[in-house]
């Protein structure tokens, strides 16, 4: 019997070690219930502004779901997305869906647009003049030398009456300087300048007007809707979209980015600070 209960002392003592050593490595080594509680890191590169303004303040929402939003800001339009190519961050958010489209049409890049946050309607800058009226015979006018944006800008030039395109073009977003049909004021175009350049060349009061995207404008301390003669209006397109590496778009982190980006706290804050010079969307 003596040798039964110390059978029994010993077969208990043996458990009890292996369960305190077994609750000492949870709590050393972060495998036990903490261990879900850590934030998972996402990696977002983008434009300075608006959109890395824009993920600054959703990075206190997402950490409350989780998510700890870590921004790489960029200066140009070709880096984010190499960037996103070579893993080297999760998502970008600094460009419109023709651009992205074009971008996967000439790079060959798996990409996928997770979804659409806002728009920026691009602005005509002058000097010289007050109005797109008061723009003289042969006046010459600068703009991006991003080939998607043309199609934009001349869009928005014919909106406001100042050219027409061929009218057997399907879709005007996709126009060239060479679909101009109609040109009473004989434009002249300079396509030579990157986006991020189009402040300083306004400032330096180069050409007679120049078209600036809203976030390079904003950045260079213009304001779209005081300082820009004519602004495209807010039914444009060209939606500002969270880009991924194709098969990321359904993971839990992307698809929480997307819903606190279109929240309602988010889309006061694009509304109110930028006040109408870039415009929150829901789909």
């Amino acid at each position: 019997m003596k040798k039964f209960l110390s059978l029994l002392f010993l077969v208990g003592l043996v458990f009890s070690l292996v369960a305190c050593g077994t609750a000492n490595e949870d709590e050393n080594t972060g495998t036990g219930e903490e261990a879900g509680d850590e934030p998972v890191e996402l990696v977002v590169g983008a434009s300075n502004v608006p959109h890395a303004e824009i993920l600054e303040e959703a990075q206190p929402l997402l950490k409350e779901k989780g998510i700890d939003l870590k921004i790489v800001p960029f200066q140009d339009y070709i880096l984010p997305n190499k960037a996103l190519a070579d893993k080297e961050i999760d998502a970008n958010y600094f460009q419109h869906i023709p651009y992205l489209n074009s971008q996967i049409a000439d790079n060959n890049y798996e990409f996928t647009n997770a979804g659409g946050i806002h728009i920026e309607p691009i602005g005509v800058y002058s000097k010289k003049y007050k109005s797109l009226d008061e723009l003289p015979d042969g006046a010459l006018v600068i703009m991006s030398s991003s080939v998607p944006d043309h199609g934009r800008i001349l869009t928005m030039l014919q909106d406001q009456g100042l050219l027409t395109l061929r009218s057997d073009l399907e879709d005007t977003t996709t126009a060239t300087i060479e679909d101009i049909a109609e040109n009473p004021k004989n434009l002249e175009f300079k396509t030579d300048v990157e986006a991020a350049l189009l402040p300083q060349v306004y400032n330096q009061d180069e050409g007679d007007a120049v078209l600036i995207n809203t976030n390079y404008a904003i950045d260079a301390g213009l304001n779209p809707l005081e300082d820009a003669i004519a602004l495209e209006g807010s039914e444009s397109p060209y939606v500002n979209v969270i880009a991924v590496r194709t098969g990321d778009e359904n993971r839990e982190e992307i698809l929480t980015l997307i819903e606190v980006l279109r929240s309602e706290e988010i889309q006061s804050f694009i509304t109110e600070k930028y006040k109408g010079a870039v415009v929150p969307v829901t789909e």
